[in-house]
């Protein structure tokens, strides 16, 4: 008898769900967008927008043999998914895959691939037309903004404000020094310690301003960016029907990533309580996991497959495509990647030659 599996959320994990089980059981992705995003080209779309399509994968084409409802849900119980719609859907399992939602550009506003590259084209015409950038928040998506606004326009002065007191806290002194490198020789100035007055112009438009800093410094710039902030897309978890967030909006996960209480609940990427960074990688392994333990549960097997998350940070961070700086896992520990292979795994493309591969063409 097949079974039915409810997806919520069609990011890194749940697209990734949906592709590993939709030959297995009946699979049922909700979301409100029209594609997946690979929001990690959201940033170069803005600097580069007829390179945007490519960072957008059509769910028509990326579910060949589930169904896709466009909506949201507005509450999940052990026995299925109520949509804001008000319709009913009924679940044999429900993997909750909402992810996170971070200030655009870092990820698009729109619902549609039309109205998101509408926004690219209109934030590229703006920041065109500036001459030096203000990016608040110096963590991997405002440093990796800068990178992508340098890469284009070599000469814009691009000033980046945080109140942290140092750059990737917690990684290799090698990595941050060999950041810190690549940003001084891309000219791209980092003022740590420090916060801003919040500039009396809008983010992403063109409009002078002057902005003074904690230490009573000035800073003139032409348009601004905000590169920090995430919130956990949960809202609809709210009603306590199915389980208790905490105070990040996260729910509880078992090693096995089902929702503490539930055999047929699961969650994976950013909505987890899981101890780890949250990141793309990281839920996409997830996903890797609940789709093991799912198809063993059809099975009538024990779900077996866990997840541990590693005891260091792990990062890609480009600066444009053939610089940036990473850490990743090996048998011995981290290990420091060079520019070119930060290039090589995810700078040259953003990952799209491997996400055209897993999930069919790009919208481009």
């Amino acid at each position: 008898m097949s079974r039915n599996v409810v997806v919520v959320g069609g990011g890194y994990g749940g697209a990734a769900v949906v592709k590993a089980l939709e030959s297995e059981a009946d699979v049922v992705l909700i979301d409100p967008r029209d594609a997946f995003a690979n929001v990690a080209g959201s940033l170069r779309a803005i600097t580069q927008p007829e390179w945007a399509p490519n960072m957008f994968f059509p769910f028509e084409t990326l579910v060949t043999k589930g169904r896709v409802i466009r909506d949201q849900a507005a509450s999940v119980d052990a026995d299925g998914v109520t949509l804001a719609s008000g319709e009913r859907v009924a679940a044999d399992y429900v993997v909750l895959a909402t992810g996170s939602s971070y200030a655009y550009p870092a990820n698009p506003a729109a619902d549609t691939v039309t109205a998101a590259l509408d926004d690219f084209r209109g934030s590229h015409k703006e920041l065109a037309q500036s001459d030096k950038v203000l990016i608040l928040g110096a963590g991997p998506v405002g440093l990796e903004l800068a990178g992508e606004i340098k890469e284009v326009w070599p000469d814009k002065q691009v000033t980046v404000v945080a109140p942290a007191t140092e750059l990737l806290p917690g990684f290799k002194p090698e990595v941050v020094e060999d950041l810190r490198r690549q940003l001084d020789a891309l000219g791209v100035e980092v003022r740590l310690g420090t916060t801003v007055n919040a500039p009396g112009t809008e983010a992403g438009r063109s409009e002078a301003f002057t902005a003074t800093t904690t230490g009573g410094d000035e800073i003139t710039a032409d348009i601004w960016f905000r590169a920090y902030g995430t919130t956990t897309n949960s809202d609809y978890l709210a009603d306590g029907k199915l389980t208790t967030r905490n105070p990040q909006g996260q729910v509880p996960v078992t090693e096995t990533l089902q929702v503490k209480g539930y055999e047929h609940v699961y969650a994976v990427g950013d909505i987890t309580d899981v101890d780890e960074a949250k990141m793309a990688g990281y839920a996409m392994q997830h996903a890797e996991v609940v789709a093991k333990n799912i198809i063993a549960q059809i099975n009538g097997e024990q779900p077996a497959a866990t997840y541990q998350p590693l005891p260091f940070p792990m990062i890609l961070l480009p600066l444009g495509p053939k610089g940036g700086v990473g850490q990743l896992p090996s048998p011995e520990g981290p290990f420091v990647a060079a520019a070119e292979m930060v290039s090589e795994y995810k700078g040259a493309d953003l990952f799209t030659g491997r996400f055209t591969g897993q999930f069919g063409p790009t919208a481009a």
